[in-house]
């Protein structure tokens, strides 16, 4: 037996309002007809009309009628275009929401990243730092006391002193190269990248390869650094998850020559494209493409290694294209 209490259900609200409205024009259509049937309305209206011949006043129901369904065409046609402009500001909106979530999501990824590194250059400071200009304060305290007693100890302690200071030199560079690197200022992109892969083969014992074409005049400074940064970052993901045997680097202009292309490819591993989530660092390198127009695309699959090529266009390229675009207007 069926459960009477349960609600039954209903037909949306929007189709229930159709429906009586379509009844209603059925109503007043079948109405006019059985008035018309009753007092011959349309003989009547022909014989009044008739009077007026010279005017053709006789041809006005067929013209109202014709006007009428134009109108409801009109109406109907209206109605799809505001149906259609109301779906596509709803997309927009769903989608203008999607990117304030993503970006939301992003900057606080970038804040938790910076705060790491706050966290970790701190550390190397009073650990790596500190410890070494400690030792250095020892044995310069040891070279003053020594300094007229023994002379095997005097030439130790300023041995001792000497390795502190190359070793504190050195993990200075090594900081400062990591927050900017000096050879992306003194000798450009290429010897930066040539520098970069070379340190990063020694580091990882993974063969590096990394080859140029002529890229003509010097690139602009937001440009070399977003390059080299996508590298840095293309390569420390190899060290990470790839497990490759080879890395090959290639940056060159492309056909036409108005995009710098970098195309990072290993023979590692690969991943699933359609099951991987991007991490922090290639999120920031495709943030660092749009943001200079470019666009940072991946290739991979399981077992096949990844390729990785960042587009950016080219400032002069761009304004040729520009100036051509006013000549032709």
């Amino acid at each position: 037996m069926a459960d009477e209490s349960r609600p039954r259900p209903t037909a949306p609200r929007g189709a229930s309002r159709w429906r009586s409205d379509l009844w209603i024009v059925l109503g007043a259509a079948l109405a006019c007809y059985g008035i018309s049937l009753a007092l011959n309305l349309n003989e009547s209206l022909v014989e009044a009309l008739a009077h007026y011949e010279r005017w053709q006043l006789d041809e006005l129901p067929l013209t109202g009628m014709v006007f009428a369904f134009g109108l409801a065409w009109y109406a109907m046609r209206r109605r799809r275009e505001t149906e259609s402009a109301l779906h596509l500001r709803a997309q927009a909106e769903a989608q203008a929401s999607e990117l304030l979530a993503h970006n939301r999501e992003l900057a606080r990824q970038l804040i938790a990243v910076q705060e790491s590194e706050r966290l970790a250059l701190a550390r190397e400071l009073h650990d790596e730092l500190g410890q070494r200009c400690s030792a250095i304060l020892i044995e310069t305290a040891c070279l003053r006391r020594c300094a007229a007693d023994d002379r095997a100890a005097l030439l130790g302690a300023a041995a001792r002193a000497d390795m502190a200071a190359q070793s504190l030199y050195q993990l200075v560079g090594g900081m400062l190269r990591r927050l900017r690197p000096a050879n992306l200022d003194a000798l450009g992109l290429v010897a930066a990248l040539q520098e970069l892969c070379e340190s990063w083969e020694e580091r990882s014992g993974v063969a590096c390869v990394f080859h140029r074409e002529d890229l003509g005049a010097a690139l602009p400074e937001h440009i070399n650094i977003a390059v080299y940064r996508v590298a840095q970052e293309a390569l420390t993901n190899v060290t990470r998850h790839a497990h490759a045997n080879q890395v090959r680097l290639v940056l060159a202009r492309d056909t036409a020559g108005q995009q710098l292309c970098l195309t990072i490819a290993d023979d590692g591993r690969g991943m699933d494209l359609a099951q991987a989530t991007r991490g922090l660092g290639l999120l920031g390198a495709s943030e660092r493409a749009a943001a200079l127009g470019g666009e940072l695309h991946i290739e991979s699959a399981p077992g096949a290694g990844m390729r990785l090529v960042l587009r950016i266009p080219l400032p002069a390229a761009a304004a040729t294209l520009a100036g051509q675009a006013m000549a032709a207007a």
